[in-house]
């Protein structure tokens, strides 16, 4: 048997099965031994009736102490006995399972093991196990998969299945280096394949899980490394330092922090060195990236080139054509814009501006990708939010120069093992320094009780020309969820907040121009209070905006709160954050506490991926992938790391050539190839 074969020659999966095993998206053999156990059954000792505790599975040895009973109800035959060691009695229980009743005898010695529960007070043993001597203590110590299940198929049926399947399969050949084995301590294949399904104990699942884990990192890791060397090319723009960049940085109003010097020389030394940088710089909220994108960009129009930028939201792209116009038109710099929005005419024109090179920069959204977009000699494509655009975009950006050097910008901090995981084909510079004159936000974690205080705060801060967000996390009502509509929202604050105080709300479901028109009247201060989905999370830089209050904050992940709170703490005026739990939880309550003691992103990210894994991490996988089956980037950090060293041992070439003797894992190759980095 072969990964690649349907999971209908697997002995027992007949028609029903197999539809059964096709919801759980296991389509031949290699998805189902790729379906890990979720969880281990493991079987302990034998333990007294008196020390079982609730929630857990307990095996126990005792008398049976008096003659079973079956009680009908409407849905099932319920078969009780009580059972009896030196300790105390226990109550057990069978549904369904009326048959028993004649195999159990007055006085006869039993083992029983199952899951112990309550019952008008009293512990009761539910749906045991029964088991003769031999076979318990042959089973203690040893670990039974517990595998994610759907209606119709069982637990049991699943272990069969994969056990056939491991017994039966061919093409399982080893397919690391003996040596690279060595080093990393890893098992053969084919016996952590058998180990992590049914391992005999914690070391053997230890060893397995390792083996597999390092698997998935190395694969991943190696199409990063190819991708990395296929984007190392010479550069088609080799920059040359200018004066006029130095007079720039003097002439700017502040002092340019630590870490934007270090990261901007980072950038000059890659634009001048002879190879096209590709490179991105990861910054907290507020930690000034803008001005070293627009020290890239001056750097190029110095040297005779054009430079393109391009964010997720058209608002965020007028702004910066308003920031980088503020701050390079005194030394001729022409800015252009390009975004959907704007009329057939105006698009018109300014592509022709581009291609004849009389606009040096261009700030737009995906309108910059269009096919009939031309650039005169474009040098420098720089992205900013770099997690709302797929590599695919970046790529067909770059298409539009001759080899042009690449900046991407993320505001999302993120940890550097998944830094590794997600932007591994580029270089990576870190922004972890806020400006000198940034106040820190003021955070509160409060519940709903709190909520006319925070109104009257609001009010005040108003009355004193501030600005506040309110954000909810949905759009609609929905008759399950008790959240409020953002649209219903906004008109009840019209009714608790005075007439002269202006509401308006934003939400995805608006048509872009709508959109737009809401956050420009926000921007210019008309509006006073935005009620708000998290579409702002980018794309708005209002100094004015002192309060933000986050509605059901315990629904959002702690780096979408951080990003969310960014939006605020702006300006010279201090910030405030509240933090509002809709339901209290001490998951919920320890998340928001750790944002609240900290305005680190960093720091946070770290948090949010120990908490949450990395499943749906800052919302930044792309939506229904899910890169690894087994490997968590945080609990395998180590591994990881181990993976990414390896991989640079090895050429492309050589990588591939191992994983031939495994068709599954060549084809997981390729397509990480084509969907390596987001």
């Amino acid at each position: 048997m072969r990964y690649e074969d349907s999971i209908r020659q697997i002995k027992g999966v007949g028609e029903k099965a197999e539809q059964r095993f096709h919801k759980l998206d296991i389509w031949n053999v290699g998805d189902l031994l790729e379906h890990y156990p979720r969880e281990y059954d493991e079987f302990h000792n034998l333990v007294k009736i008196a020390d079982v505790k609730e929630g857990e599975m307990a095996a126990v040895e005792g008398v049976m102490a008096c003659r079973p009973s079956i009680h009908t109800t409407a849905r099932m035959k319920i078969l009780s006995m009580v059972l009896e060691d030196e300790t105390g009695r226990i109550t057990v229980t069978w549904f369904n399972m009326p048959f028993l009743a004649n195999r159990l005898k007055m006085g006869t010695r039993y083992i029983l093991r199952g899951k112990v529960g309550r019952k008008n007070g009293k512990l009761v043993l539910e749906q045991p196990k029964m088991y003769s001597k031999n076979e318990f203590f042959k089973q203690v110590g040893r670990l039974h998969p517990i595998y994610p299940l759907t209606a119709g198929l069982t637990n049991h049926a699943v272990e069969k299945a994969v056990s056939d399947a491991i017994g039966s399969l061919e093409g399982a050949a080893e397919f690391l280096p003996a040596d690279l084995r060595k080093r990393q301590n890893l098992l053969a294949y084919r016996k952590a394949i058998h180990d992590i399904h049914f391992p005999k104990n914690q070391l053997e699942y230890r060893k397995a899980r390792k083996r597999l884990v390092f698997d998935e990192f190395f694969l991943y890791q190696a199409a990063l490394q190819a991708i990395r060397i296929k984007n190392y090319k010479p550069s088609s723009h080799v920059m040359t330092q200018d004066k006029r960049l130095e007079g720039f940085v003097n002439d700017l109003p502040y002092e340019l922090t630590a870490a934007q010097k270090r990261v901007y020389e980072e950038i000059e030394k890659d634009m001048t060195g002879g190879m096209t940088m590709n490179r991105l710089v990861q910054g907290d909220v507020g930690s000034g990236k803008t001005v070293v994108a627009v020290m890239a960009l001056f750097l190029a129009v110095c040297n005779g080139e054009q430079g393109a930028f391009m964010v997720p939201t058209e608002v965020l792209a007028m702004q910066h054509k308003e920031s980088l116009e503020e701050m390079l038109a005194p030394y001729g710099v022409k800015i252009g814009l390009l975004i959907g929005s704007m009329t057939a005419k105006e698009k018109r024109e300014g592509k022709q501006k581009l291609a004849e090179g009389e606009w040096d920069v261009v700030v737009g959204t995906h309108a910059i990708l269009q096919d009939n977009v031309e650039f005169a000699d474009l040098a420098l494509v720089i992205t900013d939010e770099q997690h709302r655009f797929g590599v695919r975009q970046r790529e067909k950006l770059m298409e539009k120069g001759d080899t042009p050097h690449v900046l991407a910008m993320s505001a999302t901090p993120i940890p550097r093992t998944l830094a590794l995981v997600l932007y591994g084909d580029m270089d990576l510079s870190i922004m972890d320094e806020l400006p000198a004159n940034r106040l820190p936000i003021k955070n509160c974690v409060v519940g709903t009780d709190y909520r006319p205080q925070a109104y009257r705060f609001m009010k005040d801060q108003i009355e004193k020309g501030r600005q506040v967000y309110i954000i909810c996390p949905m759009v609609e009502e929905k008759e399950e969820v008790s959240l409020e509509s953002v649209v219903m929202y906004s008109e009840q604050l019209k009714e608790i907040f005075p007439a002269g105080i202006t509401i308006e709300c934003l939400h995805g479901k608006m048509k872009p121009k709508e959109k737009n028109e809401v956050m420009q009247r926000f921007i210019e201060g008309t509006t006073d209070i935005l009620v708000s989905t998290t579409v702002i999370e980018v794309g708005i830089d209002v100094p004015n905006a002192t309060v933000m209050m986050i509605e059901n904050a315990e629904r959002f992940g702690l780096a979408q709160l951080h990003q969310l709170r960014g939006r605020v703490g702006r300006g010279k005026e201090q910030s405030y954050c509240i933090l509002m739990y809709g339901k209290e939880s001490k998951e919920g309550k320890e998340r928001l506490s750790i944002l609240a003691g900290s305005n680190d992103g960093f720091e946070i990210a770290r948090e949010d991926l120990k908490l949450r894994g990395q499943g749906d991490f800052f919302g930044v996988m792309q939506s229904g992938d899910k890169l690894f089956s087994l490997a968590d980037i945080y609990e395998d950090a180590p591994v990881l790391k181990a993976a990414n060293e390896e991989a640079k041992n090895y050429a492309f070439d050589e990588i591939t050539m191992f994983y031939k003797k495994n068709r599954r894992l060549v084809e997981k190759l390729n397509s990480y190839m084509g969907n390596v980095s987001l």
